[in-house]
């Protein structure tokens, strides 16, 4: 345009060096960012300080056929504080069950924090108010980051591992009934490695301690009459958690938080 008014200023090239070096060469388009996401760090030093809960799907008795399992689960104890087999997923369906299981475990307002991924149902609108409406704290997990959410993860490993569990499921009646068998074991049965080889329950609801008591009782019995057998360095019974978390923080976190 300047060429053809009958003006010359400088080469294209040169016109390029001078915006850039006034800063106005970049880019001007209203470009949208995604600040990153905060990597969650939760910390519990007894039950009922930090759940997490999560939903997954469960074959039905035809190709394309989904149950939808939900399950909370206690990330001290381990212990799975609610579960529930639907048709299909809802936001309404999640906010229904986890206010029952918080209404059951007598959660009373600033005491829990919730831990999800960011599943629809767990960033929903209802389920948000709902928690807010009960001063429950909630925490998110980063986008396709999968170990922040490492207690559900690890349920349903142990869900989908067990030996009884079938490929398929005949109707969702056979998926509940299944699922109460299995989360009653789990609960109630099953000694887990992560809680001193402690049942969830125990450690849940505070018999644990008397528990380990007592198996240190017969540890010294064994022990007194027969040391050579331990090498002469007394057993312990396996210890009992004193805290779980999400993401481990630091020192200095864990000594503010306790």
């Amino acid at each position: 345009m300047l060429l053809d008014d009958g003006n010359y200023f400088c080469s294209i090239s040169t016109m390029y060096r001078i915006l850039r070096e006034v800063g106005e060469a970049k880019d001007r388009r209203r470009q949208r960012t995604h600040p990153a996401r905060k990597k969650p760090h939760l910390v519990a030093h007894r039950p009922n300080e930090v759940w997490s809960w999560d939903i997954t799907k469960l074959q039905g008795p035809e190709r394309g056929v989904f149950y939808e399992l939900y399950v909370i689960i206690d990330i001290f104890s381990r212990y799975v504080v609610g579960w529930l087999v639907a048709p299909a997923e809802s936001a309404e369906l999640a906010e229904a069950f986890i206010a029952d299981a918080i209404a059951r475990q007598r959660i009373t307002r600033h005491m829990l924090t919730i831990h999800a991924d960011r599943g629809t149902s767990m960033t929903s609108k209802s389920v948000a108010q709902l928690l807010l409406d009960l001063g429950v704290a909630r925490t998110h997990s980063r986008p396709h980051v999968s170990n922040d959410n490492p207690y559900s993860e690890a349920n349903f490993k142990t869900l989908k591992y067990c030996a009884e569990f079938p490929g398929r499921f005949g109707s969702i009646q056979d998926a509940r009934a299944f699922c109460a068998e299995f989360f009653e074991h789990y609960n109630h049965v099953h000694r887990h490695g992560g809680i001193g080889l402690h049942t969830p329950a125990s450690v849940h609801y505070g018999t644990a301690t008397e528990i380990r008591r007592r198996r240190q009782d017969v540890l010294d019995v064994a022990y007194a009459a027969n040391p050579a057998r331990f090498c002469h360095r007394p057993p312990t019974a396996p210890k009992l958690p004193t805290v779980a978390w999400i993401n481990e923080p630091t020192p200095e976190a864990l000594i503010h938080s306790a």
